[in-house]
């Protein structure tokens, strides 16, 4: 058995797969809700399978995410809090893009489960107007924010050699 797991865990409101290296004794299994360490900061996510030692051991080493541990009752309410206030927030960040006259949609918002970061999802390919939002955002003192776009088909990306390690949404977070 190796010393560190490699499980396959969803995280994030328009939700990712990625794989996570756990060194905790204990195997959470499939379903699992868990406290990960993303490129993005600490967020749940759900255990769908731990990945068997032996398979892709080239792959298995790539992974800078962290499965840090099961999810407490706290890490969870702490979680429904989070939601419930992007709820909240969700009219306002609306207003925000329309008085900005940016070309997106917001279609879905998340805060970290530290709240150390604010992720905007937005309706739109990586171009200026997501740009704009993130500088917007920026320039109102809104905190750390990460603008997603999404499209039909899921995340848009952005390359990682552009970018370095993390990529910042709509540009990089320095």
């Amino acid at each position: 058995m190796n010393s560190t797991d490699i499980y396959l865990v969803r995280y994030g409101t328009v939700p990712e797969v990625a794989r996570f290296a756990s060194d905790s004794p204990e195997l959470p299994a499939r379903g699992v809700e868990v406290v990960v360490e993303t490129h993005r900061g600490l967020q749940i996510g759900t255990v769908l399978e731990r990945l068997k030692p032996n398979f892709d051991p080239a792959k298995e080493a790539e992974t800078d995410f962290k499965l840090l541990r099961s999810a407490t009752r706290r890490d969870l309410e702490t979680a429904r809090d989070r939601i419930r206030e992007c709820e909240t927030e969700f009219p306002q960040w609306c207003a925000r893009i329309s008085q900005w006259n940016l070309n997106l949609e917001l279609i879905d918002m998340e805060w970290t489960l530290d709240r150390q970061k604010l992720i905007l999802y937005v309706l739109c390919d990586r171009g200026p107007d997501s740009t704009k939002l993130a500088l917007q955002a920026a320039a109102g003192g809104f905190g750390v924010i990460e603008v997603q776009p999404v499209s039909a088909t899921g995340l848009v990306t952005i390359p990682q050699s552009s970018c370095g390690s993390g990529g910042g949404g709509c540009g990089c977070e320095h």
